[in-house]
This record gives C-alpha cells, structure tokens and sequence, in this order.
C-alpha cells in the first residue's frame, strides 16, 4: 500500500515535469511562429498525409498543394456547419469565409521538420498529463481537488490538440492561435495548482491574511494574461505583415504594426509599476519561499523589458521572439506561485482586519 508520503513524492515529481515540458512547448511554440513554419505540416494529426514526415518534395504528388488546401477547406466547412447548427452563425461564417484557408502551403523541408518537433512534443506532454492523471488517483479520497484538476487539465490537452487542428486547418487563423495560447496557460495553471496544492496545504507557516493584498496579487496576474493574449495578437499582425513584405523588408514590420502594439508596449510600463510595487509589499512579508518567487519575478520582468526594447528599435530580431513569449508564460506562472504559495502561507492565520495597501 502507497502511503502519503510516498504517493506525495510521486505526483510532484511527475507533476512538477509535466509544467517544464508545457513551459518547453511554449518555447518550441514560439520557435515554430518565428521560422513561419506553423502550417509545416498541412494537414492533421498526420504530417502530408503520414506519420513522419517526408524529406524531399519528391516524394509527395505533384498536385500536393491542391490536395492538402482542398482538405483543409473540407474541415472547415464541417467545422462552420456545426458551429452554425450551435447558433454561432457569425464565428462559423467567420472561418469558412477567412481569405487564410485557401493559401496554398508549399514544402520546406526544415519548416516540416520544425513543426514536427512541435507535435511530438505535444504528444510527450499528452503522455505525461495522463500520468500526472494517475498519479492523482491515490488523492480522490484525501484531497479530490487534486484529482480533479488533473482530470481538467487532462480534458483541456484534448482540446487543446483539437484546437491545433483547427490551427492548421485555417491555415494560423488569428483568433484560433489566441485561444491555444490562452488555454495553454489555463493548463499551466491547473497544473501547478495541483502540485503545490499537495506540499503546501500541509505546511505550518503562517502568514497575517490580507486580502487586499491577495486581490493585488490577482490584479497583476491577470494584467499579465491579458498583456500575453494581446502579444499573440501582435504576433499574428506581424505574421500577415511578414507575409505581404517578406525577410527583406524585416526593418518596416513595425512600422506597419497597428495600434494594438503601441498599447502593448506602452502598457508594459503600467506593468513594470504594478511589478514593483508588487516586490515591495512581498518582500515586507520576511517568506523566504515568497522571497524566491519575488525575485524570480523581477529577474524575469527585467528580462522581458530588455526583450521588448530589442524587439522594437532593433527589426524584431528572430531568436527574441519565441524568448519574449516564453518568458511571459513563465512570468504568468511565477506570479501564479506567488499566489497559490501566499494563500497556503497564510490559510492557517487568524484573519484580522488588514491595513489599505
């Protein structure tokens, strides 16, 4: 018989590779948008109609192009009548009538490969998700809130592959690429919820409540989030933009951005503040475990200002791109620690009346 400690042990390890891969895919995600090799591969879960991909465009038809685009604009048809039938006639009207979909994707063989990285990847984290799912099982009785995220968090991958299909099928429809970005962190999320949840709820410190402070806390998390969404956003305009102008004109992208990137980039100054002012109350809170999390916290903010400027006066440099992602994923996810380790912190104190912040 598996006791506490024991089946604790397991599930954090198990739980704990799970996020990194995640975070991993993030990065490979954003390596996959930098090349312009999201549609690598035209067609899904295959790669050009197999399991591995091929190597020389020798080895495909030669009316390859047509085929797959003609694919493509099948699903996509089956997706906008049942999203028609559900009553979402605009969104369904949306997608079949995207200009996107019947852009014809020529082979590269290194754009293929790139992308074929990615799915495997996402299938790695599949396999581990489902293990953090049995792992959780031990935890039905004792603490089911485990259980239960993983279960989530198993359920949203699902999705989250069927909506990179859906990614593909379009052909990097904008809004698709949004929601894969968003749900991905809503996993990360679950998931390291769960892991904490199953160390932390035992722990013994004991921090005074605030619960202005707790809210400040979910204010900057959640400005986070959507400053990442609106970053995908930018992404995709950059994309269409690469596209008309190409490589040779890379000086000019920003200057044909719209005004969503002067929004995000002056908002990273309110972020900045609200980040410091953030550091200043948790490091008044004397927590070595939140200390860490702080500092991880401004390490990476830092990181991200100097990603930022980089990204803007200097022709979006490409190797900063899928970097400047990622580190806001994880930016994302240390303030989600600060958080879930602050409640537990302090779950177990008297709950006083707190002070304005």
């Amino acid at each position: 018989m598996v006791n506490i400690s024991s089946k604790t042990k397991k599930f954090r390890r198990i739980g704990i590779l799970t996020v990194i891969a995640v975070y991993f895919l993030i990065l490979v995600g954003g390596i996959v948008r930098s090349t312009g090799s999201g549609m690598g591969c035209p067609d899904w879960p295959k790669c050009f109609g197999s399991w591995v991909p091929p190597t020389n465009v020798n080895q495909l038809p030669e009316d390859y192009l047509e085929i797959y685009k003609q694919k493509r604009i099948e699903k996509n048809q089956k997706l906008a009548g049942y999203l028609d039938k559900a009553g979402f006639e605009e969104i369904a009207s949306y997608i079949f009538s995207h200009p996107s979909q019947y852009i014809e994707t020529g082979f590269n063989p290194t754009k293929t490969w790139i992308e074929y990285v990615n799915r495997l990847v996402g299938v790695a984290i599949g396999i581990l998700i489902f293990l953090t799912l049995l792992y959780s099982v031990p935890f039905l009785k004792s603490d089911p809130t485990v259980f239960y995220l993983s279960l989530i968090s198993f359920i949203l991958v699902g999705i989250e592959g069927w909506l990179g299909s859906i990614v593909v099928s379009t052909n990097l429809l904008p809004v698709t690429i949004t929601i894969h970005m968003a749900l991905a962190l809503v996993i990360v999320g679950l998931l390291q919820y769960a892991v904490v949840r199953v160390k932390e709820r035992e722990s013994e410190k004991s921090l005074l409540y605030n619960s202005v402070l707790n809210l400040f806390i979910w204010i900057v998390l959640l400005t986070t989030f959507g400053q990442i969404l609106l970053g995908t956003q930018i992404r995709e305009e950059i994309d269409q933009i690469a596209y008309t102008l190409g490589e040779a004109q890379r000086d000019k992208w920003i200057e044909n951005l719209g005004i969503d990137f002067y929004i995000h980039r002056s908002f990273s100054i309110v972020i900045v503040l609200l980040h410091a002012y953030l550091a200043y109350k948790l490091y008044k809170l004397k927590d070595k475990q939140i200390t860490f999390w702080t500092n991880a916290m401004l390490v990476i903010v830092s990181a991200e200002i100097v990603f930022g400027i980089i990204i803007s006066y200097f022709a979006i440099p490409p190797v900063l791109q899928p970097l400047h992602l990622t580190f806001a994923a994880l930016l994302f996810g240390v303030q989600f620690m600060i958080l879930i380790v602050y409640y537990y912190a302090s779950k177990k104190a008297i709950k006083k009346p707190v002070a304005i912040v």
